[in-house]
């Protein structure tokens, strides 16, 4: 693959649950339903999503990356569902994915959780099916490394955790990565920075992960969760590694600091080195039509407006 790399992000999709049966009934997820079913069906709408997403195939990037979150309780039936959708953004060579603290809920085999999309999850070569994180998916020029940040937690607790496995893992492969000339970007569901999230929903292990980028390095994270548009940066050996959140791509009326459904169109090329552009997508009014809502350069560490 030649010249400049468009990959598109997306996160927090939120697709709706289904009625679960008698024998799924776990407490969280008679919370999480009526989480739902008292506001999130109210701001998580299927028709903005939609428009989300055609939005997004017109663009026709490269390549789709989701940091997680494709459903709400953890229903098998949620899993059929969430890999039925992402096959409409593409077959599995086009599209990856990580998963978030919505799929992978409460304890459930893989099998019938996020199993049901491994597909997208699958990388090649690295890993193992006992040990799928971080796996890695080479692109051209470009390689995704996605990490696995969700863990099943108690009520009102959406924290998540790599663990010493994944990031004792995740350093050597950055840096060989490196050693390779790929521009390398992390996916993560959680932020992946101290102090970007509340305690009870933030990584539990984020400084054991900026110590990971700090040695070893990588061009870009990027990560969900927060369902707002954010820019920081992790310390690297060489540059500061530019951090990307992006909003939940199916709110369509705004609750709190979330933002509306937005995505971001990134363009990479061949070069560590050079600049990233950046374009955010998205919806600027409830029920509006998705627009371009900022358009920014990524240089060296620094972000400039364009």
């Amino acid at each position: 693959m030649d010249g400049t790399f468009t990959l598109a992000h997306l996160s927090d999709i939120h697709l709706p649950p289904a009625r679960p049966y008698l024998g799924h009934y776990h407490a969280k997820r008679v919370l999480g339903m009526l989480n739902w079913h008292r506001g999130r069906r109210r701001q998580h709408l299927a028709s903005t999503l939609a428009a989300i997403v055609a939005d997004l195939l017109r663009e026709a990037p490269d390549h789709i990356a989701v940091t997680g979150d494709l459903v709400n309780v953890g229903l098998a039936s949620e899993h059929e569902a969430a890999n039925r959708w992402l096959g409409t953004l593409g077959p599995p060579e086009r599209v990856t994915a990580v998963p978030g603290n919505h799929d992978i809920y409460v304890h459930m085999a893989v099998a019938r959780g996020i199993g049901h999309w491994q597909a997208f999850m699958a990388g090649d070569g690295q890993g193992s099916p006992k040990e799928p994180f971080p796996f890695v998916r080479r692109l051209g020029h470009v390689a995704l490394v996605g990490l696995n940040s969700a863990l099943p937690t108690p009520i009102f607790n959406a924290y998540g955790r790599l663990g010493r496995d994944q990031l004792d893992r995740l350093g050597p492969i950055l840096t060989r990565l490196g050693a390779e000339g790929l521009v390398r970007i992390v996916l993560i569901h959680h932020p992946p920075l101290p102090g970007l999230a509340h305690h009870r929903s933030a990584l539990q292990d984020a400084a054991a992960l900026a110590d990971v980028l700090r040695r070893s390095g990588a061009e870009l994270v990027l990560h969900g969760h927060n369902h707002r548009a954010m820019l920081s940066f992790a310390e690297g050996p060489a540059r500061p590694i530019p951090v990307i959140g992006v909003p939940s791509a199916s709110i369509g009326l705004a609750h709190g600091r979330q933002s509306l459904a937005r995505y971001n169109l990134l363009s990479i090329s061949p070069r560590p080195d050079t600049p990233i552009e950046i374009v955010e997508r998205g919806i600027a009014l409830p029920g509006g039509p998705v627009v371009e809502i900022a358009r920014r350069c990524l240089i060296a560490g620094q972000v400039t407006a364009t």
